[in-house]
């Protein structure tokens, strides 16, 4: 009898550590720094948090799943030291960012691949490292230009509505903001989740355009979106909850598969073509 009420006791123990150990935050380093065009949501006046940083530490807070420590030193912040500290690193970034070669390489090669560890890319994050190889290979793609400006109103495709970071978006959804078309891209590496419906986006141009993705980096996760450019979208609760959800799926609290359909780019690649020559 003892050592049935001792099995039961240890098993509730067990249970009761393994919530404690599902219920950890995340620790995320949040890189907002400017090498190149300084956005108005990650700009900070007057010395006051920018409107994307402020938007991620209410978000940890209100969901209670992550903290966030915002930077604009990388040469002090994203060392192989600091990183330590951190689950999840999200850059919003522009340009060649003054990180040392060494900690670059570690952060690619052997923080980023581990198991738990994941990197989120808002908006300019594919404005960054455009001509290394390694940055952009690990991010998907390189920023070659928007002809889609923050004032523009875009119709967006959502291919898979069931992945949990792009069920609050639906099948389809409309937005102002910027959107990017990309260099350097790689479909035979990213799993695209949403991109621009050409048909009805003014300018409808003959080419596939992703708004969001994910891939696998290692034992890593990736997940990048293109949205964030205007400040309103820090407000809009599509995109935040997007955002939760990539943390949850980074951490594994959620499936969604990040295998490459290249298919998927291919057949919106036709799509865009035919929808280009329609509007002319």
């Amino acid at each position: 009898m003892l050592k049935h009420v001792l099995t039961l006791l240890f098993l509730a123990c067990l249970i009761s550590a393994g919530s404690l150990f599902a219920a950890e935050k995340s620790r995320i380093l949040m890189v907002t720094q400017s090498a190149g065009y300084k956005h108005g949501s990650v700009n900070r006046k007057e010395k006051d948090l920018a409107p994307a940083e402020v938007a991620m530490i209410q978000l940890g807070q209100k969901t209670d799943l992550f903290s966030v420590d915002c930077t604009q030193d990388c040469a002090a912040d994203m060392t192989k030291e600091n990183l330590q500290n951190y689950d999840i690193v999200m850059f919003y970034t522009t340009g060649m960012l003054p990180v040392a070669d060494a900690d670059m390489e570690y952060f690619l090669n052997e923080w980023l691949q581990q198991k738990g560890h994941g990197f989120i890319g808002f908006h300019s994050a594919t404005d960054t490292y455009k001509e290394y190889q390694p940055y952009w290979d690990m991010i998907g793609g390189s920023f070659n230009g928007h002809p889609w400006g923050s004032g523009t109103t875009v119709t967006i495709n959502v291919h898979e509505p069931g992945h949990p970071t792009m069920t609050p978006f639906g099948k389809e959804f409309q937005i102002k903001d910027e959107i990017y078309r990309y260099k350097n891209w790689q479909p035979e590496k990213v799993r695209v989740l949403m991109s621009l419906d050409m048909s009805r986006c003014k300018p409808s141009e003959p080419y596939h355009v992703p708004v969001a993705w994910v891939k696998s980096y290692g034992e890593g996760r990736v997940y990048v979106n293109n949205l964030g450019h205007n400040p309103s979208t820090w407000a809009d609760e599509r995109f935040l909850k997007s955002v939760t959800a990539g943390v949850k799926w980074i951490r594994g609290d959620v499936a969604g598969k990040s295998a490459p359909n290249p298919k998927l780019s291919a057949a919106q690649q036709s799509a865009a073509k035919a929808a280009s020559e329609a509007s002319k």
